[in-house]
């Protein structure tokens, strides 16, 4: 009877030590960003610029921590051979795919978490939090089926029948796609902690994740040391491995410090309520993220008339430009939960200041962009160890296309206030009308002209359509919506 008494109080000390030291982890990120002690009320009373940094600079930190890793990954795939590279470029459909569908889940049931966060409404942020952990279980379940029916098929297809690019595809696709509970748990655990005002965690989760990918990626594709030459799967190992760190290390947090949430595995029951309620926001997301994949799948059919090169140019610039693209979805991520928040309190001059400020912050992040990719596209291209033949492509896409980013800003910025007012279905107006009746068509005609260089200049034009009819429906949502709010 002592001996279990002893093993109890030992374990019992185990558990106090494990919180002891992530509080001290808090506590001395803190000092960087420092967090206010009115956790549960931040949102509807600190000044709106110092309140969008609190939210956002820890995600933006992560995602950019996210984009140097992608650039790390295809920049040291690179260095096996084109061909590996071109099989990345044809594997982000369906990376993106999976993103679609775990991201749109998590901001459904972040909007609705902090929407019922400012109503005060406990015991429904608590079954929306249990509700969004099991449909990331029922997403990954469904991208693992998945991966048995449409990997073969999928690169036999797109690779126009090139045997090593078939090879790598496969090879890489099948481990992220069949051990992608990591992913799938950690945007929704991360999301949990952000909706109640926590995003330093997501932070340190993320960072981890990254950093372990990046070392594990040198290790795993050049047989570094103790460590096998895997190549191609190497870099898809360390990707799921530094998946599942981000996913514990989040899971610990929400369990040690998120206590607006009650995480009641035992008594979890699905409510489909609930459930309805999530997909009313996140199946327009999910839409949205997956006509991104279409889009990216048929561009590469397209660029394909010319040459895989022009491939593997079309997947280097989608890694180049998540160097400023992941940190401005940081920067939405912390504006959604905001807006949300401050709509569930109608609070209408904080809403419209956080849009405002949001806007500014990330117009500053493109026009930097702009400026980068405009004066040196050669070197950027480099890091991918590009041939002559993708700097002859590369370098005027890269110029084309740039300054495309402003008008994302503007676009991507207005979404985050869509999806706050449970109105996702604009963004996926705009991205439809963007990519699907803009962008695609566009390629295609110009793609006829036989001149690759024409192809480019149909980001531009589309990203022109894609602001005005996010203008529009900002408006009509400032008039119908947010004007006729009466302030508490």
């Amino acid at each position: 009877m002592n001996g279990r008494a002893d093993r109890a109080s030992v374990q019992k000390t185990s558990v106090q030590n494990i919180k002891r030291l992530c509080l001290t982890l808090f506590l001395n990120i803190n000092i960087i960003v420092p967090m206010p002690q009115l956790r549960e009320n931040k949102m509807g009373t600190m000044s709106v610029p110092r309140l969008i940094v609190n939210m956002s600079l820890p995600m933006m930190i992560s995602m950019f921590i996210q984009s140097l890793y992608n650039i790390v990954d295809s920049a040291l795939v690179g260095r096996i051979n084109e061909n590996a590279l071109t099989a990345l470029s044809l594997a982000f459909p369906l990376q993106n795919l999976m993103v679609a569908f775990g991201i749109g889940t998590a901001v459904g049931v972040n909007a609705l978490l902090s929407t019922r966060l400012g109503q005060k409404k406990m015991e429904d942020v608590n079954r929306a939090a249990m509700n969004g952990i099991f449909l990331a279980l029922c997403t990954y379940l469904f991208i693992l089926l998945l991966s048995f029916f449409i990997l073969h098929p999928y690169f036999v297809f797109s690779a126009k029948g090139v045997a090593q690019i078939v090879s790598y595809g496969e090879e890489y696709a099948s481990i992220v796609m069949r051990a992608s509970f990591g992913m799938f748990g950690v945007m929704m655990l991360d999301r949990l902690l952000q909706a109640t005002g926590r995003t330093i965690f997501t932070m340190v989760s993320q960072i981890s994740g990254a950093f372990c990918n990046i070392i594990l990626d040198c290790c795993l594709i050049f047989g570094l040391g103790p460590f096998p030459k895997l190549g191609v799967a190497g870099a898809a190992i360390a990707t799921v491995i530094g998946q599942c760190l981000s996913m514990v290390l989040s899971l610990v947090f929400n369990l040690a410090f998120n206590r607006e949430i009650k995480f009641e595995f035992r008594k979890f029951r699905p409510h489909l309520a609930t459930i309805r309620q999530v997909y009313l926001v996140a199946l327009p997301t999910i839409l949205l993220n997956g006509a991104t994949s279409l889009t990216t799948y048929l561009l590469n059919l397209i660029l394909g008339m010319f040459s895989t090169t022009a491939i593997a140019v079309y997947g280097v610039y989608f890694k180049l430009n998540s160097f400023l693209f992941m940190p401005i979805f940081g920067l939405n991520s912390g504006l959604v939960p905001i807006i949300a928040y401050n709509y569930g309190a109608c609070k209408k001059k904080r809403i419209l200041s956080t849009v405002r400020t949001g806007l500014l912050f990330a117009l500053s992040i493109m026009g930097f962009g702009v400026i980068l990719f405009e004066l040196i596209p050669g070197r950027l291209l480099m890091l991918f160890s590009a041939t002559n033949e993708m700097l002859k492509i590369g370098v005027p896409a890269i110029r084309i296309i740039a300054p495309s980013f402003i008008g994302a800003a503007v676009a991507i910025t207005l979404s985050s206030t869509f999806q706050a007012f449970r109105s996702a279905i604009y963004s996926m107006i705009v991205a439809f009308m963007r990519q699907l009746v803009v962008l695609l068509p566009v390629a295609y005609f110009l793609a006829l002209t036989g001149n690759i260089r024409n192809v480019w200049f149909a980001f531009p034009i589309a990203e022109v359509v894609s602001v005005a009819v996010s203008i529009f429906f900002y408006m009509r949502l400032k008039k119908n919506r947010l004007m006729p709010m009466q302030e508490e």
